[in-house]
């Protein structure tokens, strides 16, 4: 089974998968927080999303609130936030926890593959990237701090869209 396949709500409650979310295209799932000091990663990952549906690709964000409690709103909080600061358009999950034994199988799947400098496990701060095929492959993994227009971030992009 893809990781894809595996059951995740859209941050409206809309039920579904997170091939739904990517709509079967090659995405970068990014755990997002609002109150983070790297929250204005935002802007870059909707720039990344302006700049690449067109070839086939998205951007998903995946709340979590696990890290210091940086994503405390509600569902519509979220997304009034995202909206209204940085314009974002790209898909948005429910919140969801990435580490720990409640941390959902789209994660239990994601840790497994380490990021540049070679380390895997669990997910360090929030806006962790993956970068996935349309298979829902792991293609590469990127620290918090690797900005989303980092020439790493972008040439993967490039490779995975051909």
């Amino acid at each position: 089974m893809s990781i894809l396949d595996e059951s995740i709500a859209r941050l409206d409650g809309e039920p579904g998968t997170l091939r739904d979310l990517t709509g079967g295209r090659p995405a970068l799932l990014v755990n997002v927080a609002s109150k983070c000091g790297l929250t204005p990663q935002y802007a870059a990952l909707e720039q990344l999303q302006r700049d690449y549906a067109d070839r086939g690709f998205t951007v998903v964000g995946l709340p979590c609130n696990q890290f210091m409690g940086q994503e405390p709103g509600t569902a519509d909080e979220i997304a009034e936030f995202c909206s209204a600061t940085y314009g974002v358009t790209f898909p948005m999950s429910e919140k969801i926890e990435v580490n720990g034994d409640g941390r959902h199988a789209i994660y239990r799947t994601l840790v497994q593959t380490p990021d540049q400098t070679g380390r895997d496990g669990d997910i360090a701060w929030n806006f962790e990237k993956f970068l996935i095929d349309a298979d829902g492959a792991v293609i590469a993994r990127f620290d918090p701090r690797t900005v989303p227009d980092d020439q790493q971030v972008v040439e993967a992009i490039d490779r995975v869209l051909g």
